[in-house]
């Protein structure tokens, strides 16, 4: 009985006490604490490198910079990149490239284009940088070998070599081709030690992205410490209305195994239907010098200038040769003759008036040393057509480069002097059209000092290691009018001379 009450009144005392579980004033028992899980920290690159331990083609280790999505460096040799290690540190869990996982310091890629690299977190989360990766100076690069290793030593008779070429990222790769080579030039072959070069295929070849053809140029640009000379003056000619301009592609070049600084290189002046289409019939002429002559030059006078019959190959006292010597004096004979100005007896009964137009103002803008009567004035003549001036050609010694002539100076007239110019300034109509197009000319000069900015920021690399090889800034180098400490002020110079002479023409002009 005793037993039974202590039970109950046990009972009642835990109701009193809220024990057990509940009545509508019971409070709920709190639920065991859990940890929520954390979110990973945001994918990351930290950096990227290439050890010379992993790549047996690095002299040296090569640590790129990151800027927000963007990886950039440089390798500065001419190391091939497209079978390179790269040594990854990230906030994650991989790295992928084209979905493939990377193994840091294990994993071989290609990196001559552009490579995406995509980093991914634990929880899925992904982050993709661009890796831009410079090979040398990111232009080109030519391998020239001669056979033997032996030296270029003539610009008059070839040798047997090789060429190959490592397109990198804009251009296609050449194997190694059978091709002669010699030194080509005049001053720039006998002043200067970094020598221009011929080289000559037995078939028409594609070279560099331009149309295929047997003959190629590589001009030094020497005394041009700004490299741009011959370059910007081709793209005045693409705005012209020349019915052809040289092409032109930047490369770095080795000779037998030695690096020979970065080359201009050029289609030649040379008739061809991918050239200077003069047909079958047809002449392409230089008004030259007779000590500048070959001895199988073949060449006649005018009351004027020497002309050199380029191509075809004539001989003398043919009826070719007799045909082109006569028609050349009796333009001439028209150009100085009482008559000069009518369309029937006068020049324009000779001359293709637009193409003369757009050489003269071109020349004549940048003040190119030899275009008023020396040299590489070119002009072709067709039978039954006019005569037209063009191609351009020879500007490294332009927009002021050159210190032993009144050409240095952004001001005064130049080319106007040539005495075919001289007299067809002496027609108002002629003068009445240059002044017009020279308008044209006026409204693109921001095109041509952005293409300007456009070529030195290409060659960012490139004049450096030029500059590394031959030690040009800040030293006097023939015919140099100005010599600066830096590529940078090279530019700048070019670019102030060159407004400064467009806002002297321009007032000229309008005073005649």
């Amino acid at each position: 009985m005793f037993k039974k009450l202590s039970i109950i009144l046990f009972s009642l005392l835990l109701i009193n006490c809220g024990g057990g579980g509940g009545g509508a004033d019971s409070p709920t028992p709190a639920p065991e604490p859990t940890t929520a899980p954390q979110p990973a920290p945001p994918p990351s690159m930290n950096s990227v490198s290439f050890l010379s331990s992993n790549n047996n083609s690095l002299d040296n280790d090569v640590s790129l910079v990151i800027e927000e999505d963007l990886i950039t460096g440089r390798i500065t040799s001419n190391a091939r990149v497209d079978n390179l290690i790269a040594t990854y540190d990230y906030e994650g869990v991989s790295v992928k490239i084209d979905g493939v996982t990377q193994q840091s310091g294990i994993s071989e890629n290609d990196f001559t284009q552009v490579t995406t690299l995509l980093v991914e977190n634990a929880d899925g989360d992904t982050r993709s940088y661009q890796l831009d990766l410079t090979k040398f100076t990111g232009l080109p690069i030519v391998y020239l070998t001669t056979e033997n290793n032996v030296e270029v030593e003539s610009k008059e008779d070839y040798i047997n070599g090789t060429v190959e070429i490592d397109g990198g990222r804009f251009f296609d790769d050449m194997p190694v081709s059978e091709i002669r080579i010699r030194g080509r030039g005049n001053s720039t072959w006998f002043l200067h030690p970094k020598k221009p070069y011929q080289i000559r295929f037995e078939e028409k070849t594609e070279f560099l992205g331009m149309i295929e053809d047997k003959r190629w140029l590589f001009l030094a640009e020497y005394s041009d410490k700004t490299l741009l000379r011959n370059k910007t003056v081709f793209e005045m000619g693409y705005i012209s209305n020349f019915d052809y301009t040289t092409q032109g592609v930047y490369a770095e070049v080795y000779l037998n195994g030695l690096y020979n600084g970065t080359y201009n290189i050029t289609q030649k002046v040379e008739e061809s239907n991918n050239r200077v289409a003069v047909g079958d019939e047809g002449y392409l002429l230089e008004i030259d010098q007779d000590w500048r002559l070959d001895d199988d030059d073949v060449f006649f006078y005018t009351d004027q200038f020497l002309v050199n019959v380029k191509e075809p190959a004539i001989a003398y006292d043919t009826p070719e040769y007799d045909y082109i010597r006569e028609y050349i004096n009796q333009f001439e004979d028209a150009l100085f003759g009482e008559l000069f100005t009518s369309d029937n007896f006068g020049y324009k009964n000779y001359i293709d008036v637009p193409s003369w137009i757009d050489w003269f103002i071109i020349n004549e803008i940048v003040k190119n040393v030899d275009s008023r009567n020396f040299a590489s004035i070119f002009f072709s003549v067709i039978p039954g057509e006019k005569i037209k001036k063009g191609p351009l050609w020879d500007f490294d010694l332009s927009f002021g480069n050159t210190d032993y002539a009144d050409s240095q100076y952004s001001d005064g007239w130049w080319v106007k002097y040539n005495p075919w110019y001289e007299r067809l300034f002496e027609d108002p109509e002629f003068v009445q059209l240059v002044k017009d197009r020279f308008s044209y000319y006026k409204q693109n000069q921001q095109f041509i000092l952005d293409k300007v900015d456009d070529f030195a920021a290409h060659l960012v690399w490139a004049q450096v290691e030029n500059n590394n090889k031959w030690q040009t800034m800040g030293q006097y180098v023939w015919p140099n009018a100005v010599v600066l400490e830096t590529y940078e002020e090279e530019v700048i110079h070019l670019k102030n001379w060159y407004i400064e002479r467009m806002d002297w023409l321009e007032t000229a002009l309008d005073d005649l």
